[in-house]
């Protein structure tokens, strides 16, 4: 009996330092930027959630769906939760979701010094969703109330010359 105890104390270590390995930390916006706004030819697009945000977890679904649907596109998953809560809400809220896109926790709470940087109009309301190829950028404060008009969204800006 102990020694099936043991098992699944370490079967539950493994999966929570998996799901851990899978949402990268980024402290300081700067950090962020440098991995994640990227100019390539990807086409990024780029949603700010929290998991204490009602509208951001209604449209989650439509993301998560748009990445698996859509390889035409790179979806990544911004949560703006704070660093304390990443072991006891993020990872577990991700992982009860079985969300397979991209997730990395944005912990820089000084919003003053970054939203400029996402968009100038950005009041730093969420849910919030940046689209990235190359140089054209499009940003969207707002949610998103189905996944077919999420999709129209991004084939819009996908198939605008």
């Amino acid at each position: 009996m102990r020694l099936l105890a043991v098992v699944f104390f370490v079967l539950g270590l493994t999966m929570s330092q998996s799901a851990a390995a899978q949402i990268a930390v980024y402290e300081k916006f700067d950090a962020f930027e440098k991995a994640i706004i990227k100019e390539d030819d990807t086409i990024y697009v780029i949603n700010f959630w929290a998991t204490w945000c009602a509208p951001c977890i209604k449209e989650l679904p439509y993301f998560e769906k748009l990445h698996t649907d859509n390889p035409k596109v790179k979806v990544i998953l911004v949560s703006l939760d704070s660093r304390k809560d990443l072991e006891k809400k993020l990872i577990p809220f991700v992982e009860k979701k079985k969300i397979t896109a991209q997730v990395v926790l944005l912990s820089d709470k000084d919003y003053n010094a970054w939203l400029d940087k996402i968009d100038a109009s950005w009041s730093g309301a969420i849910p919030a969703t940046l689209m990235l190829n190359g140089k054209r950028k499009l940003f969207a404060e707002r949610e998103f109330d189905s996944f077919p008009e999420l999709n129209d969204y991004v084939n819009a800006f996908i198939n605008h010359n």
